[in-house]
C-alpha cells in the first residue's frame, strides 16, 4: 500500500476528532504514537543472503539497515466508553528490495462489557505469542523473533473481525480469541498468498509472573502470481496426459496451491521472575499443498542484571512432510526422443519446490544477546546468531549450489516507543 494512503488512513481519525470540536461536540482527541527500530545486520557469507521470513534480499558480507529497521505510527480515537477506532501503519522491508508502507491495523472496537469486546476491520492474526507486538521491538526482549518458528505463516493481519473474552479467576487472568476473516498479503518475486475461511482461536492464562498461550488457526490457502509454479503445475499436467504418467497429473493436483487447506497450531510460555526471563514456544504447521509441513521450536533464556539483560537462545526448524516426487527420471524404451529431457526438466523443478516461495528448508540457530535499557522508551541491543542449515540451504535466500554452511550473523540495533 502507498506511502501517502496509509498517511491519509491514519490522519482519518484526526480530521474526525478535530471535526466534531469545532462543532463543539467535546469530542475526545485522537492518540498518536509508535514506535521503531534502527539496525544494522551483518553476516559473514558471500554464498547465501540472511533475511527475515518475506524478505525479498538480506545480508551476504555486507552491512545492512533494512533487514532490522522498522517504523510504525499508530493513531487511536476513543468516541465513547464503548467505541474507539484504531489505525496502524508500518514501514519496512518485505517481499520487495525497497522499503515500503502497510497498513497494518484499522478496525473499530466495540466494548461490549467488561469482559468482552469485538473488533471489526483489519486486525492482526493470533496464531504467535506476540502476534500483536512481533514488529515492536521494544515490547521483545530479544533483536528478532526467531525465524524458524516465526516464517511458518506468511500473514500478519487478517480483514475480517475478533471477539476477546477475558476473565479473572482468583489471581490468573484467562484470555481468549475468536478471529475470522481473509488477507491477501504479497510475497517476494511479485506473487501473493491468500487466505480464506481464515479462523484463529488464541487462549492465554497469565498468573503473576507466568503466562501461557495456546493457539490454533485453519484456513484455506492460494499463492498466485507465479509464473514458475503454474508453468510447473501446466507442465505436469500436459506431460502426464500426453505420456501416459496419470501419476504426473495427479502431483499436479498435489502441489497446486489453490484453496488448499492449512493448519497451524502453537504453544507458548513466559515467564520473568525474580530478574529471570525465560520464553518459549512450539509450532506446527500442516498443509495439503507443496507447501511443507514443518515443526518448529524456541527457547530462550536471560537474566537482569540492574539495566541490562543478557540472553541466549536457541531455535530449529524441522521438516515433517514434503511432496513426494513421483517424475520418472527417464522415460522407458519406444517412448519419443522429447520425453526423457521434458521429464528430467520437470522432475528438476518439483525437487526446488522444498526451498522456494513459502516452502522452507530445515535450519537450527544459537543466539547470544544483550539488551540495554539506557533510557526511557529506548532499548539497545546487540545479538550474534549461529544459524545452521540442514538437509538443503535452510531460510537463506540466492543461495549458491552445494551450500551448507554454518553462517555468524551479527546485529546491532535501537528500539523505541513515543
Amino acid at each position: 500500500m502507498k506511502k501517502r494512503t496509509i498517511a491519509t488512513l491514519l490522519a482519518l481519525p484526526l480530521a474526525i476528532s478535530t471535526a466534531y470540536a469545532q462543532d463543539g461536540a467535546g469530542f475526545p482527541s485522537v492518540k498518536i504514537s509508535g514506535f521503531g527500530t534502527g539496525a544494522l545486520t551483518y553476516a559473514d557469507t558471500d554464498k547465501a543472503e540472511f533475511a527475515r521470513p518475506n524478505q525479498a534480499s538480506g545480508s551476504s558480507k555486507d552491512f545492512r539497515t533494512g533487514i532490522d529497521s522498522n517504523l510504525g505510527l499508530q493513531a487511536d480515537l476513543p468516541v465513547n466508553s464503548w467505541l474507539s477506532f484504531t489505525a496502524q501503519g508500518l514501514v519496512r522491508r518485505d517481499a520487495e528490495e525497497g522499503y515500503g508502507a502497510e497498513l497494518s491495523w484499522a478496525f473499530a472496537k466495540a466494548k461490549l462489557s467488561d469482559n468482552l469486546s469485538v473488533r471489526v476491520g483489519r486486525i492482526g492474526l493470533p496464531v504467535f505469542m506476540i502476534s500483536d507486538y512481533r514488529n515492536v521491538g521494544y515490547a521483545n526482549n530479544m533483536l528478532r523473533p526467531p525465524a524458524e518458528v516465526y516464517s511458518q505463516v506468511p500473514f500478519n493481519s487478517v480483514d475480517g473481525a475478533d471477539i476477546t473474552w477475558q476473565h479473572g479467576f482468583g489471581d490468573t487472568t484467562v484470555t481468549s480469541q475468536l478471529a475470522y476473516g481473509s488477507v491477501k498479503a504479497p510475497l517476494p518475486g511479485n506473487i501473493h498468498a491468500r487466505g480464506k475461511k481464515l479462523a484463529a482461536l488464541n487462549i492465554s492464562a497469565e498468573h503473576g509472573p507466568f503466562t501461557v498461550r495456546a493457539g490454533h488457526a485453519t484456513g484455506e490457502i492460494t499463492i498466485s502470481d507465479s509464473t514458475s509454479l503454474n508453468t510447473l503445475v501446466g507442465g505436469l499436467r500436459a506431460t502426464g496426459a500426453g505420456y501416459k504418467f496419470p501419476q504426473l497429473v495427479t502431483l499436479a493436483n498435489e502441489i497446486e496451491p489453490k484453496e488448499k487447506r492449512a493448519t497451524f497450531s502453537s504453544l507458548g510460555l513466559s515467564m520473568d521472575w525474580n530478574n529471570v526471563v525465560v520464553q518459549t514456544e512450539f509450532a506446527k504447521r500442516k498443509t495439503k499443498a507443496y507447501i511443507n509441513d514443518t515443526s518448529a521450536w524456541y527457547v530462550m533464556g536471560g537474566y537482569r542484571i540492574g539495566k541490562f539483560l543478557p540472553y541466549v537462545s536457541h531455535a530449529n526448524l524441522k521438516i515433517d512432510g514434503a511432496i513426494v516426487n513421483t517424475v520418472p527420471a527417464a522415460c522407458p524404451a519406444g517412448y519419443p526422443a522429447a520425453c526423457t529431457p521434458t521429464v528430467q526438466t520437470l522432475r528438476a523443478g518439483v525437487s526446488r519446490l522444498p526451498n522456494s516461495g513459502v516452502g522452507q528448508g530445515e535450519q537450527s540457530t544459537n543466539t547470544i544477546g544483550v539488551r540495554w535499557d539506557f533510557a526511557s522508551s529506548v532499548a539497545l541491543k546487540a545479538q550474534i546468531d549461529r544459524v545452521k542449515p540442514k538437509n538443503g540451504t535452510g531460510l537463506f535466500l540466492a543461495a549458491q549450489p552445494g551450500f551448507r554452511d554454518t553462517v555468524t550473523v551479527g546485529a546491532v540495533a535501537l528500539d523505541f516507543v513515543f
